[in-house]
């Protein structure tokens, strides 16, 4: 199968394997960005096979988990208003709110729909005039371009019943809040080849050079991954911090123009929230004031909306790489996949999930000191 197979092969992994343990000469810490990386990494084990030196520190990429407590409460107070069609991706209608999710709406009579494009919802729109449709728009600058899509198309069209419930975050923002965060062990980053697709590399030398930390984009497969650590351990071990693409089969230098041209007419960068990590500036986006009618937050008036995290929930530690998933004392007890606590225990790019899933419910015995240099 063209660009899988290949991309999982055992040999060719075993050579880059033996690539970075000849490399490497003493311990080095690397953030994957990406939770679609995250899962790859702890499915097939490839931090188990990595010299003791090199840890991967799970970043904050997973779409779901940074979207904030208060939006999941504003997508609940819209969804089970009886005039409002509320539509959505699977994966959010587990995720907790302050008090329950979108299923639970949905089984007290609230209209709420999975669809798999945000262009099912502007038919809906079209086709259910006397409703107000609302999709709920979050992610990456990987999912943004077709939601901006949406609402051109929406207003080109002159569908007024539909709006777009927006909780957009932009990744090189996040880099920064990570370098600059109090306790910050990342020496390296493993960039998420998706968003480079749409917005090219062009964001990452500055950080590159600020921080000294070589960013290498990565893809999702397994000698992805390991071209990406590869790459960025020779990197580390000759004192280099530079941009490398090794992603190249689907990211261009600068992305996709077409793309990018969209977000820049639909969307205004904004400060935005990150769920259990906090406010990070011009970390993200709202529509613009051109498409501002099309805002669900104002249509129905639950901007004011404000809440408070778990307490217990740890989430925003694990979103920070300052834990993994079970260092946390509710992990797998009170908090699993049927009953979670946050965000991280319901997506399918979550690290949580990830550590559940493919059961490292305990933290690995202490190795004996490392062989690395």
């Amino acid at each position: 199968m063209k660009y899988l197979d290949e991309f999982q092969d055992p040999a060719l992994a075993r050579r880059l394997l033996d690539d970075i343990h000849a490399t490497v000469t003493r311990p080095w810490a690397m953030m994957e960005v990406c939770g679609g990386q995250t899962h790859s990494i702890i499915r097939h084990g490839l931090d188990q096979l990595l010299p003791d030196g090199i840890e991967l520190i799970h970043g904050p990429g997973c779409p779901v988990c940074v979207t904030p407590l208060e939006v999941i409460d504003k997508a609940l107070e819209i969804a089970a208003r009886p005039e409002v069609i509320f539509c959505s991706f699977g994966d959010m209608l587990r995720v907790p709110g302050s008090d329950g999710d979108l299923f639970r709406v949905k089984s007290a009579g609230g209209d709420v729909r999975v669809v798999y494009s945000p262009l099912d919802a502007l038919t809906l729109a079209r086709d259910n005039p006397d409703r107000e449709v609302v999709f709920f728009g979050i992610g990456f600058e990987t999912t943004a371009p077709p939601n901006a899509m949406t609402v051109h198309q929406a207003r080109k069209l002159g569908i007024d019943n539909f709006s777009l419930l927006v909780s957009h975050v932009r990744v090189p923002p996040a880099i920064e809040a990570i370098m600059t965060a109090p306790v910050c062990r990342v020496q390296a980053f493993l960039a998420a080849g998706h968003v480079c697709t749409v917005m090219g590399t062009g964001e990452y030398p500055p950080l590159a050079e600020r921080f000294g930390v070589p960013i290498v984009v990565t893809g999702f497969e397994p000698l992805d991954i390991l071209e990406g650590i590869r790459r960025a351990v020779h990197q580390l071990e000759e004192g280099r911090h530079e941009v490398e693409n090794a992603y190249p089969r689907a990211v261009a230098a600068d992305g996709n123009p077409v793309a990018i041209r969209m977000l820049e007419d639909v969307f205004e960068v904004v400060d935005r929230s990150w769920r259990g990590i906090g406010m990070i500036p011009q970390s993200g986006w709202r529509l613009s004031e051109r498409y501002r009618e099309y805002d669900a937050e104002e249509r129905f008036r639950v901007a004011d909306i404000r809440t408070q995290e778990s307490s217990v929930c740890r989430s925003g530690e694990v979103l920070q790489g300052l834990i993994k998933p079970h260092e946390c004392a509710a992990f797998g007890t009170q908090c699993t996949p049927r009953n979670p606590l946050g965000a991280t225990m319901v997506s399918s790019e979550g690290a949580c999930a990830a550590y559940f899933l493919y059961r490292r419910l305990q933290p690995p015995p202490a190795r004996e000191a490392s062989t690395v240099g």
